[in-house]
């Protein structure tokens, strides 16, 4: 499924960052999630869990759906933090800012794990080490 990624902060992404929790687990059950509307998770077969992958093909994460009448189909959302940074498109248009809201997504089901904060760094800015 193609779709807009938007990211941003939600107040629990917040409060766990802000809080020093990044590598906990309720810190990956908030912000390892892909929000997405009813249609669209069916559409997708509704998955345990999806692969969300850059416009360019090049970079991909695995996450949780997570179904909200927030969201309107087309339309993806990841809260601000190292699973969105993953796909995130990096040109920033001389602002010095990545493209955070509108970046195109592919958004599909997979049987990836769905990888800690720290297994990120680890594996996919670590080089695995």
């Amino acid at each position: 499924m193609e779709a807009l990624l938007n990211t941003g902060s939600t107040i629990d992404e917040g409060r766990l960052a802000k809080g020093g929790n990044k590598y906990s687990d309720d810190y990956t059950k908030e912000c390892a999630v892909c929000w997405m509307c009813a249609e669209d998770y069916t559409s997708l077969g509704c998955p345990e869990k999806v692969a969300v992958t850059s416009r360019d093909g090049k970079h991909t994460i695995a996450v949780r759906p997570k179904v909200t009448e927030a969201m309107r189909s087309g339309q993806v959302f990841i809260p601000r933090s190292i699973w969105a940074n993953v796909v995130v498109e990096p040109d920033t248009f001389s602002t010095g800012s990545p493209r955070y809201k509108g970046a195109p997504v592919t958004v599909e089901p997979t049987d990836e794990e769905v990888l800690s904060a720290e297994e990120v760094v680890l594996k996919l800015y670590m080089g695995g080490e």
